[in-house]
């Protein structure tokens, strides 16, 4: 399955900077295939700071978004239509500003776990654990320096 797979190639590593954060996005969507029944669901934990946003624009690189993608902090979600790709949208969600998950209700989540086309990344999905599924790939990141993050994946 999706999650035996990612694990297997992508043990826990240190990425040294933003080229090597790059390299991991490119590699870990390489390794996703999106799931026949719903949207392929990817949470990213870690302290402010530790580069979720960053790793989820790189994701949108590799997928071939060109417009800018920024934290949807305060818009809650944000989508980007993709294009002759695996999968056809990218919803990037910041749950750092909900509290429980049936806020995540608003935001029409059940729906859009629904489309096996659409690879849903989902930011602080410890602020709104109670209201998520099981997660196909869980990535932490953490601050080790400036530059340096640890990346695991469960």
């Amino acid at each position: 399955m999706l999650l035996g797979t990612i694990r297997d190639m992508r043990p826990a590593r240190t990425i040294q900077d933003l080229q090597d954060l790059e390299a991991e996005a490119r590699e870990f969507v390489s390794a996703l295939q999106p799931k026949q029944d719903s949207a392929t669901f990817v949470t990213l934990s870690g302290n402010l700071g530790a580069g979720k946003t960053a790793f989820t624009q790189a994701v949108a690189r590799t997928l071939g978004v060109l417009e800018p993608v920024t934290s949807p902090t305060f818009v809650l979600a944000k989508s980007y239509d993709l294009s002759g790709k695996e999968f056809s949208k990218l919803v990037h969600i910041d749950a750092y500003r909900l509290t429980k998950g049936k806020e995540l209700r608003a935001l029409d989540f059940t729906h859009t776990l629904e489309d096996p086309r659409t690879l849903v990344i989902l930011e602080w999905p410890e602020m709104v654990e109670d209201g998520l599924p099981h997660a196909d790939v869980a990535i932490t990141l953490t601050v080790r320096s400036d530059t340096e993050r640890d990346i695991a994946y469960a």
